[in-house]
């Protein structure tokens, strides 16, 4: 490391070998080194500049300072997003477009979502009792594939349905991956975005009639700012946008299976208190296992802060998974401690998960409280609908891996009903 006025400068050519290999620490562990909550390093052949900490994140959402246009990179929008999705947006385009995301993400249609996963779990039950073993992930990815697309509008026949749920899977598993694993990703891109692509035409020429209202009518009707309705392929990459996180919700709904194993004494307090204990447990669940790893902008104009010069087009990382394990904001940020979350208030740049600031007008998801629906009902099931046995396996989960889950995917043995 070297030192240019304040600001610490990592050394060396390039770094991106050591961003595969530290993973979801990057940034946490030469944040704990350095002592400084920003520094310089080069990335992808370029000088970026890396940040964490509450005071970051609020600089890190200002739309005066910072725009996601060319954030992104290609591999990651040819895989994770979609090129010209919503996430590259900014402006008052980004805005007009994240409204019609927000009118999919009511609390209305939070509470449809969890309870069709609920009914889609309850149904599942009968299968499980006959089967020696149940891997929940790969169950999850399923349930929470057709609950998406049924609530959507979305047709899809059952015959499809591991193909399309390992597609949305594959799309987010390529975020951290280079070889074989991002290759797969962009594949699993190419085939969801011509099976959309189809359905939106088919809901605009009136061969696949859809409901008001509903996510596939709505980005098929949807109109941009200047009148025309979206391109095609950009409302089928949205369609996706809508669908893939979704699907993604399968990675927290195992960490909550592994934080029950884990915590066998939460079940009981789940089961007596399905209110408020298990909301705090749900947020425990995202506050402490590996999800979203940091995001990325790109700086609008050049300005200073912490004595750092921050040049127009430069790249800038805000930490995620450091920020949930930040003892400055967290407790014994190390232990998981559902009830950190007892009376908690965010003030949106504290926590995280799912992006910071103002989902209605800024970056954070706008399906985080969909995530958190979905993710409670799943959590209610798992500890009050079924009993089962976890047997020897390696539930471990590298922080390396982005995006990371428990190898095995949780297995589960006689599973019964309660």
């Amino acid at each position: 490391m070297s030192m240019n006025g304040q600001v610490p400068h990592e050394k060396g050519l390039d770094h991106t070998i050591d961003l595969l290999r530290d993973g979801y620490l990057f940034i946490k562990n030469r944040v704990d080194v350095l002592k400084s909550d920003v520094f310089e390093t080069r990335l992808f052949g370029q000088r970026v500049i890396c940040m964490t900490g509450e005071e970051a994140a609020k600089v890190f959402y200002d739309p005066e300072r910072f725009v996601r246009k060319g954030a992104a990179p290609m591999r990651v929008k040819q895989s994770l997003f979609g090129v010209n999705a919503i996430q590259t947006m900014d402006g008052e385009a980004h805005i007009h477009r994240k409204l019609l995301f927000m009118s999919l993400m009511t609390p209305a249609h939070q509470t449809r979502l969890a309870s069709l996963a609920m009914d889609d779990w309850e149904a599942a039950v009968s299968k499980w009792e006959r089967a020696e073993t149940v891997v929940l992930f790969e169950e999850a990815k399923k349930i929470l594939c057709r609950i998406a697309c049924n609530w959507a509008g979305v047709p899809l026949q059952e015959s499809q349905l591991k193909k399309r749920a390992d597609d949305f899977h594959a799309m987010v598993d390529a975020f951290g991956a280079v070889g074989p694993r991002h290759w797969k990703g962009r594949m699993a891109r190419n085939r969801a975005e011509e099976w959309i692509s189809k359905i939106i035409n088919d809901v605009r020429t009136g061969k696949l009639l859809a409901a008001e209202g509903s996510a596939v009518y709505e980005m098929a009707f949807h109109r941009q700012s200047d009148g025309l309705l979206l391109d095609t392929k950009i409302a089928a990459v949205e369609l996706i946008n809508v669908l893939r996180p979704i699907v993604a919700i399968a990675t927290f709904i195992t960490f909550s299976a592994l934080a029950l194993h884990e915590h066998p004494e939460s079940i009981e307090k789940l089961q007596s208190d399905r209110g408020e204990f298990l909301e705090m447990f749900t947020q425990e669940v995202r506050r402490y296992y590996p999800f979203t790893p940091f995001l990325g902008a790109r700086v609008k104009a050049d300005f200073i802060w912490k004595q750092c010069e921050f040049k127009k087009g430069m790249l800038v990382l805000q930490d995620i998974y450091g920020m949930n394990h930040d003892s400055r904001i967290w407790e014994r940020p190390n232990e998981f401690r559902p009830e950190r979350f007892k009376g908690w208030k965010t003030n949106l740049f504290d926590f995280m998960p799912q992006g910071g600031s103002d989902p209605s007008k800024g970056h954070r998801c706008p399906g985080e409280g969909i995530t958190i629906e979905v993710m409670k009902s799943s959590l209610d099931f798992l500890s009050g609908n079924i009993d089962f046995e976890v047997p020897p396996q390696d539930l471990s989960y590298s922080l390396s891996k982005m995006p990371s889950l428990p190898e095995s995917g949780f297995v589960m043995t006689n599973i019964r009903r309660k």
